[in-house]
């Protein structure tokens, strides 16, 4: 379920860095998601680094479980 306004709290968070945060939550390395997504694990890290930062988390899977909370990314 989405929240629209605790999204609204937030800056966006764009569409790679939804995908990268999708897959952290599924326990998926940077390099796994890299080869996922055809992009770098260096990219990976970048876009992750950028949600943790809107998102004000200080470790990726944080970020991961604040993003399904606040319905930004869905939990499968």
């Amino acid at each position: 379920m989405q929240n629209s306004a605790m999204n609204t709290e937030y800056p966006a968070i764009s569409n790679r860095e939804k995908a990268c945060l999708a897959w952290t939550a599924k326990g998926k390395s940077s390099w796994a998601i890299g080869k996922t997504l055809s992009i770098s694990e260096h990219t990976v890290n970048f876009h992750l680094r950028n949600a943790m930062r809107k998102l004000n988390c200080s470790s990726r899977m944080a970020a991961a479980l604040k993003a399904v909370e606040l319905g930004i990314i869905g939990w499968h």
